[in-house]
């Protein structure tokens, strides 16, 4: 029996002593989002972010059982924050624009409305102030989450009717759709602006819910939304930022450092790579949405965007008194936001910032 029990002992001394990578460690990981792998946000989450973190963590003596949960099998559109929130998934994409209340300092771009064209800065700028602005990370802190670096911004938005438009004047009367915040963007032109998304942009336009929806090109291909809103307006509403990487905090706070460290890998990689497929894919998505009569797509001129620009009230100050009534600092992240423009040269048609 004691020999029995000193092989037992010298068992488990030996085990004990086993380098980390001989003791793998699995995690169970649901990633979610609601929106359908067709969007390249989703895209990504399965071909970039996954296999990041899981080259990240060879070697290490963790390996992740990844459960994808996307186009609404967990979370429908909107409904990411409180699934992740709530421990129901551990990661996820949050798409930002649908938290215009619950997150409005990362909704900055959507009350700045004409800025630039280039995901790539809008992004870059939207990451440097996570890490400039504290009240960036705390607004993700107050709903038990942590921000993993990075995300997704969507491209140069457009607006799309069934209607020929040249100037805002002929919007007048007409039901148009956009997302979240954009809302605010057909304040003072005459439009009637309605809340939608892209999972309902075709059906509703077919049926005549509405008339046009403001829409990023890059998504609307896919959506095939040139059947049913043929004509293009290129407004230059800008590029916008629109989602993060997120971690339920809890979680992750009780990961080793070095699962911690491979999910912001993961993320950083994410956002390259997504934002690389993305530029690749706005021309050819501009020439299937104009489809075979370019007379359908409209360029509108500097005047005219000036014009918009000035119609509209003063989304951006009230936005950013709103936040700041919150708590929150709005002002700061608003003129921190503008101010980054200028700096890397952008020209718009409408100073945004709060004096």
């Amino acid at each position: 029996m004691k020999n029995k029990l000193n092989l037992a002992a010298g068992a488990i001394a030996a085990v004990l002593a086993m380098p980390m990578a001989a003791q793998a460690q699995t995690i169970n990981v649901t990633v979610v989002n609601g929106h359908p792998p067709i969007f390249l946000w989703v895209k990504h989450l399965t071909e970039t972010y996954i296999p990041t973190v899981d080259a990240a963590l060879q070697g290490s003596g963790y390996t992740i059982n990844w459960t994808e949960a996307y186009g609404g099998t967990l979370a429908a559109v909107g409904g990411e924050l409180e699934a992740i929130e709530d421990g129901l998934a551990e990661v996820g994409a949050v798409p930002t624009v649908f938290e215009p209340t619950s997150l409005p300092l990362q909704n900055v771009t959507y009350y700045t409305p004409f800025g630039p064209a280039d995901p790539n800065l809008v992004m870059q700028v939207m990451d440097d102030l996570h890490e400039t602005v504290p009240g960036m990370s705390t607004s993700w802190e107050k709903y038990g989450l942590e921000y993993l670096g990075g995300g997704f911004a969507l491209d140069n938005y457009v607006l799309m009717t069934n209607f020929p438009v040249t100037s805002m004047d002929d919007l007048k009367g007409h039901r148009i759709a956009a997302p979240g915040a954009a809302v605010n963007w057909l304040e003072g032109t005459g439009a009637v602006g309605v809340a939608g998304n892209l999972t309902t942009y075709y059906n509703d336009m077919q049926t005549g819910v509405f008339d046009g929806v403001i829409v990023f090109p890059t998504a609307a291909a896919p959506a095939k939304l040139q059947e049913v809103a043929p004509y293009v307006t290129v407004t230059d509403f800008g590029a916008q930022y629109a989602g993060s990487l997120v971690a339920n905090k809890d979680w992750f706070d009780g990961q080793p450092a070095v699962v911690q460290d491979a999910l912001r890998k993961g993320a950083e990689a994410y956002t390259v790579a997504y934002l690389a497929e993305q530029s690749q894919r706005v021309a050819a998505a501009m020439t299937t949405l104009g489809g075979t009569d370019s007379s359908k797509v409209t360029m509108l001129s500097d005047a005219e965007k000036a014009r918009w620009a000035a119609a509209l009230p003063d989304v951006a100050g009230a936005w950013a008194k709103d936040a700041d009534a919150q708590g929150l600092s709005g002002t700061e992240v608003l003129n921190a936001y503008v101010a980054a423009l200028k700096a890397a040269g952008v020209t718009l048609p409408r100073d945004w910032s709060m004096r």
